[in-house]
């Protein structure tokens, strides 16, 4: 296989478990959706991890929200954790899910 085929094929895969792309070929689609979710609730711990006050702010709906806003908006693969657990944040807010907050407390939910 030579690396442009190996280098499509794996894009293949990161578009089917990242952003709900169609299984490639030899890839069993039930299986692929399993280690998608698996992979959306992984990040989500790590943003909750590097973000603790937005996860703290959230309580229990932390991990539905996450998984509501993952579904409409998937992670790519190349995308920056922070700059998607701002456009997370930004969601929140704008969907009302949390209040606006003050500029203070906007900096500390969106620092990088």
């Amino acid at each position: 296989m030579s690396r442009a085929e190996l280098a499509r094929r794996q894009a293949e895969l990161l578009h089917a478990l990242l952003a709900d792309g169609p299984a490639p070929a030899g890839f069993d689609p039930a299986r692929l959706k399993v280690e998608a979710q698996v992979l959306r609730r992984k990040h989500g711990r790590v943003l909750a991890y590097q973000r603790p006050e937005l996860a703290e702010a959230l309580g229990e709906r932390y991990g539905p929200l996450f998984a509501q806003f993952t579904a409409g908006r998937p992670k790519k693969a190349a995308e920056r954790s922070g700059a998607y657990a701002d456009e997370f944040v930004t969601w929140l807010i704008e969907g009302g899910h949390l209040p606006k907050p003050r500029r203070r407390l906007a900096d500390r939910l969106r620092r990088h």
